[in-house]
C-alpha cells in the first residue's frame, strides 16, 4: 500500500510512524509534515485544506489510501474531493465533520440520537449569553461553535470572564458543567460498523494541577485502570452507534475515527464534545499501544469493509506522552529557537515532532507545541518515568512542560 497523510503535526508523526512499521505499507508520504515526519515519510509542499491539491497529490502518487489528520482540511471538503477522484479516504465528509466543525450542530445531533451529554443553550447575543449562564450557573463553560484548534472552550467561575469569551466568539455554546474525570475514546468507523480503541486520558491546561488556560493538549496517557469496566462498550452503545445512526438518517454517514471527549459523571459517562478526527496527543499513545496493524484498519474505514476486520490486538503495558511547548504558548508562540539534545533519547522513549522545522542543519522550532515525549513501560509508573527521563534530555530556549502528566493515573 502507498498512504498519504495529511498533515504536519504529532498526531499525523504518530500516524506516518505506525504506517511505516506496517509491512503492508511500502511508501509513506505526508503532506506538509514536518522535520521529524520526514524521518519516517516523504514530505510534499500541499496545502492541507486545499481539496484540489490534495487531490492532485494523491492522483499523482497513485496512493492507495489517504489519511487525513487535522480537522481544518475534512471541514474544508478534502476527503470529499479525494473520494470523488476514487481514491479511498479515512475521514468524515464536509456535511458529517460538521460534528466538529461546528458545537451547535453536534449538540443537535446528539440531542435527536438520545446521546447522554451535557444541557446547553446556542447564543448569538450578549443577552442571550447572559441568560444562559445564568440557567447553568458556575462554573460557567463556553465554547465557540466553530474551529478554534482546542482552545475555544473557557471553563470559568468569572461571569465576566465568561460574557467576555461569548462576546469574542460571536456564536457560542454554553452549557451546564459535567463533573468527573474526562476521557477520550475513538472509535473508527466505515458508515455502518464502528469499534473502539483503547480509552486514553489528555491533559488540556497549560499548566501543573490544571491551571491556566485551555491548549490544544499537554499530555496524555493509556491505559486508565481507574475507568469503569466496560465503559468502550457503553460508549459505543449510548453514543457512537446512535450518532452514525442519526448521521446517516440525515444522509451524510459518518466514515473516519468518532473522536467522544467525555466526563465521567455521577451520573454515567457524557459527552462533552466530538471531534471529527484522531485527538493530539493522544494518538500518540493510543497508536504505541496498537499492536494490530493500523493501514488495513483505516483501508478498511475507507471501504466500508470494516466488519471483517476481526477483533483489534493490544500490547500490554502502558504510553505517556509529555508535550513540550514554546515560550508564550498557547499565547502566540516564540518561533525559530533551536532544539538540541533529541539523540540522547534512547530507552523506553522516543520523540514526535509536533511544530518543528530544519533551519539549515539546525532543528528549530515552528509551532506552538513542539515535540510529544513518548514513554513506554511494562505498567504507568515505568512509562512515565521513562517519558520523564527523556523530557529532560531536550534542550530548547524558553520551552515548558507539565510534570503531572499522568499522576493522577498513579
Amino acid at each position: 500500500m502507498r498512504v498519504l497523510v495529511i498533515g504536519s503535526g504529532g498526531r499525523e508523526h504518530a500516524l506516518c510512524r505506525s504506517l511505516a512499521a506496517d509491512p503492508q505499507v511500502t511508501e509513506v508520504h505526508c503532506a506538509p509534515g514536518n522535520a521529524g515526519i520526514a524521518q519516517v515519510a516523504t514530505l510534499h509542499p500541499v496545502a492541507p485544506a486545499d481539496p484540489a491539491s490534495v487531490t492532485g497529490l494523491a492522483l499523482e502518487l497513485g496512493a492507495d489510501l489517504v489519511v487525513i489528520g487535522p480537522e481544518a482540511p475534512l471541514v474544508a471538503g478534502v476527503a470529499d474531493a479525494v473520494r470523488q477522484a476514487g481514491v479511498p479516504c479515512f475521514g468524515p465528509s464536509r456535511e458529517a465533520a460538521r460534528v466538529e466543525g461546528s458545537k451547535a450542530f453536534a449538540k443537535e445531533v446528539m440531542v435527536a440520537a438520545g446521546v447522554p451529554t451535557a444541557r446547553s443553550r446556542t447564543c448569538v447575543t450578549p443577552g442571550e449569553a447572559a441568560a444562559a449562564l445564568e440557567e447553568f450557573g458556575t462554573p460557567y463553560v463556553v465554547k465557540d461553535d466553530g474551529l478554534a484548534a482546542g482552545k475555544g472552550v473557557v471553563v470559568t467561575g468569572d461571569r465576566d470572564e465568561a460574557l467576555r469569551h461569548a462576546a469574542a466568539c460571536g456564536r457560542v455554546v454554553i452549557e451546564e458543567f459535567l463533573d468527573g474525570p474526562e476521557v477520550s475514546l475513538f472509535a473508527l468507523c466505515d458508515g455502518s460498523t464502528a469499534v473502539p480503541l483503547q480509552p486514553a486520558q489528555d491533559h488540556k491546561r497549560a499548566y501543573d494541577g490544571d491551571r491556566g488556560p485551555n491548549t490544544g493538549g499537554m499530555g496524555a496517557y493509556t491505559p486508565l485502570s481507574w475507568a469503569p469496566d466496560g465503559l468502550a462498550d457503553q460508549v459505543m452503545a449510548e453514543t457512537v452507534l446512535p450518532t452514525m445512526a442519526e448521521l446517516a438518517r440525515r444522509g451524510t454517514p459518518y466514515t473516519g475515527v468518532l473522536y467522544v471527549g467525555l466526563a465521567l459523571t455521577s451520573k454515567g459517562p457524557k459527552v462533552i464534545e466530538f471531534n471529527a478526527r484522531f485527538g493530539d496527543p493522544e494518538t500518540q499513545v493510543v497508536l504505541d499501544r496498537l499492536r494490530t496493524p493500523l493501514a488495513s484498519l483505516l483501508l478498511a474505514c475507507a471501504n466500508g469493509t470494516l466488519a471483517e476486520a476481526g477483533p483489534l490486538s493490544w500490547h500490554d503495558g502502558a504510553a505517556v506522552t509529555v508535550v513540550v511547548a514554546a515560550e508564550n504558548y498557547p499565547g502566540e508562540p516564540v518561533r525559530g529557537d533551536v532544539i538540541e539534545g533529541l539523540s540522547e533519547v534512547a530507552g523506553n522513549a522516543y520523540v514526535l515532532h509536533s511544530g518543528t522545522a530544519r533551519d539549515g542543519d539546525r532543528l528549530v522550532s515552528a509551532g506552538g507545541r513542539v515535540l510529544s515525549v513518548v514513554g513506554t513501560g511494562p505498567d504507568l509508573p515505568a512509562a512515565r518515568a521513562a517519558a520523564y527521563e527523556a523530557v529532560g534530555h531536550v534542550r530548547m530556549r524558553g520551552s515548558h512542560h507539565r510534570t503531572d502528566i499522568a499522576a493522577g493515573g498513579l
